[in-house]
């Protein structure tokens, strides 16, 4: 069996109310849906009280009523099958039906390769752009799933490190994990909460950062009616180009050093991120230790400044770390000097600890201390992205000779390759490349028709500094986006740069900001966001020790920047997006 759901053909809002099944109640608005709600005994719960054919419900479970604990914690389950390679795969799911609901939904979208049902409180790494409150405990019914596939298998064992990938041996656990799961694991959620509060939300939302800021995108494009509102945070809406930025900075940090971990030592990533700030700190109007106007600041800094002239110190770079960061920065290229993936932007995040943690070394002894690119990364590449999978031993020095000796002429192309293949000796046929069911349609010419036609909203958050979905490539994408629409994307779809943020949160940074109450005074009052205030997070650690901790500043949509007009340089109020 094969899920293929598709923005044509059935109505997605038809596939939606269908699964809500005969005994659907509609309310017009939240507080309608919130005052008509009649919860039912979260015990009495079932597989038949769902009567959803295909689905079953495992567990129902009771909890304290207060606002941020939820009523009902419900776990199940649908689309149980046998792959291709003979394991066991289920689209695993669990809901938090909080007891104060307020008539929504969220579609909690998560991380990395999923194979895990995260708590379902529209919270975790989601946090700080949350601002600090979580959906549940806002009141939002929230869903969050595994996307078809079980990353700890026992099955799985042998593949060690590479375990979480090993799904990728199968074309329908791919495509789940791709787009296909959300699609199926939506109108389910939806039941549930008619099923139990007697009343289906009035509005949805989908939220995630990382890959669940990708599976936010491809939903906007696939099945926009679905929702009324989705946030991408970081979004690795292009994951299987980004994916081959892996190799080519473990084959760049090479250059400086044999062992990836020791190609760039703390302080000289310090001292890039210090030269960074004292170059491009002022072209925003004023020295505030941001750097606001990112795209001016890469005609600015050249790393070639910082290469030392003698003996190597902490105040230089030798030779072959100046040429290895900037071979890393210009992204990926095959033999003909053709861009595979984007090209990056110098930031003050880049002495970050998660852009190391990323990027050079974990700290953590059983990956061999190596780079989260070099584990979940290199296994994600040689199995998920390219096509056919390429099943690795899944230790660490397998892992990274995977990535040293990727071939940028002959492997990337295989990121677009489908049909039939020999894999553990086995004839399997692929349909959909890693770029078919991971990528949104038309991401390299985006029109996003049916979002705009649905009225419904996107909004895209993304730090400067992440270290693994390069910001120049959302940017760009966005104003592509913007010109095709005639200037008028922001109609729909708006993106906000967090300068000097790391992967979705950290870095020296103000990044806390409501992304979500964002979302829903657009998607509900027509509102749309002309700034996100951001904040300082007492909990981000990297925050230089001179900034006040009450610091503000207006995150703004994209290609507008913040500039300092005059008054507290603290204050948010300080600053016009411009």
């Amino acid at each position: 069996m094969r899920i293929k759901i598709n923005a044509i053909g059935l109505s997605a809002s038809a596939l939606a109310f269908a699964a809500l099944g005969p005994h659907l109640a509609l309310a017009q608005t939240p507080a309608d849906a919130a005052a008509q709600a009649k919860p039912m005994d979260c015990a009495n719960f079932s597989t038949q009280t769902l009567g959803l054919k295909g689905t079953s419900i495992t567990s129902a479970t009771p909890a304290t009523g207060k606002a941020d604990v939820p009523a009902c914690i419900i776990r199940g389950a649908t689309h149980a099958r046998t792959g291709v390679d003979g394991k066991s795969y289920a689209l695993d799911f669990e809901m938090r039906l909080p007891s104060h609901w307020n008539g929504r939904f969220l579609h909690q979208v998560n991380g990395g390769n999923d194979g895990e049902v995260v708590s379902a409180e529209g919270g975790g790494g989601l946090l700080n752009a949350l601002g600090g409150t979580s959906a549940l405990a806002r009141g939002f019914a929230v869903l969050s799933s595994n996307e078809g596939h079980n990353g700890k298998d026992p099955a799985n064992a042998s593949w060690h490190l590479g375990q979480g990938t090993a799904f990728g041996i199968d074309p329908q656990a791919r495509d789940d994990y791709g787009y296909t799961g959300d699609a199926a694991l939506g109108p389910v959620g939806k039941a549930v909460v008619n099923r139990f509060y007697g009343v289906a939300p009035a509005t949805s939302y989908m939220m995630g950062c990382s890959n669940g800021g990708r599976h936010a995108m491809v939903a906007a494009s696939r099945f926009p009616d679905r929702y009324n509102g989705f946030v991408a945070g970081d979004p690795g809406f292009d994951l299987p180009r980004a994916a081959l930025q892996h190799a080519y900075d473990v084959q760049s940090f090479m250059l400086a050093n044999k062992d990836v971990q020791k190609a760039f030592s703390p302080a000289d990533l310090a001292l890039v991120s210090r030269k960074v700030v004292e170059v491009c700190d002022k072209l925003d109007g004023v020295a505030d230790g941001i750097v606001g106007d990112i795209r001016a600041c890469q005609k600015q800094f050249h790393l070639s400044a910082l290469q030392c002239t003698g003996a190597k110190t902490d105040q230089c770079l030798a030779p072959a770390q100046v040429t290895a960061l900037n071979r890393a920065f210009g992204g990926p290229k095959n033999s003909k000097g053709e861009q595979l993936y984007s090209d990056w932007s110098f930031d003050s995040g880049l002495g970050g600890k998660n852009w190391r943690f990323w990027k050079l070394a974990s700290g953590i002894p059983p990956w061999g201390n190596n780079s989260l690119i070099a584990v979940m990364g290199s296994a994600s590449l040689a199995s998920i992205f390219t096509t056919p999978p390429t099943p690795t031993s899944g230790d660490p020095a397998a892992l990274v000779n995977f990535l040293a000796h990727f071939n940028f002429d002959t492997d990337a192309p295989k990121i677009y390759a489908k049909g039939t293949f020999t894999v553990n000796g086995k004839s399997i046929t692929y349909p959909d490349s890693a770029w078919d069911f991971m990528a949104p349609p038309h991401v390299d010419n985006p029109h996003l028709a049916a979002l705009s036609a649905s009225s419904h909203k996107l909004l895209v958050y993304q730090g400067q500094s992440d270290p693994v979905f390069s910001f120049n490539s959302i940017a760009r994408w966005y104003e592509h986006l913007n010109a095709n629409d005639n200037g008028k994307a922001d109609q729909f779809a708006r993106l906000f740069a967090v300068p000097g943020m790391n992967h979705c949160v950290g870095g020296p940074a103000t990044d806390g900001f409501d992304a979500l109450d964002a979302m829903v005074n657009w998607a509900e009052k027509g509102v749309a966001p002309q700034k996100l205030i951001a904040h300082v997070r007492a909990d981000n650690k990297e925050v230089p020790a001179n900034w006040s901790p009450t610091r503000t500043r207006p995150l703004c949509p994209w290609p507008k920047i913040a500039r300092y007009k005059g008054g507290d340089v603290e204050s948010a109020a300080s600053f016009a997006c411009q």
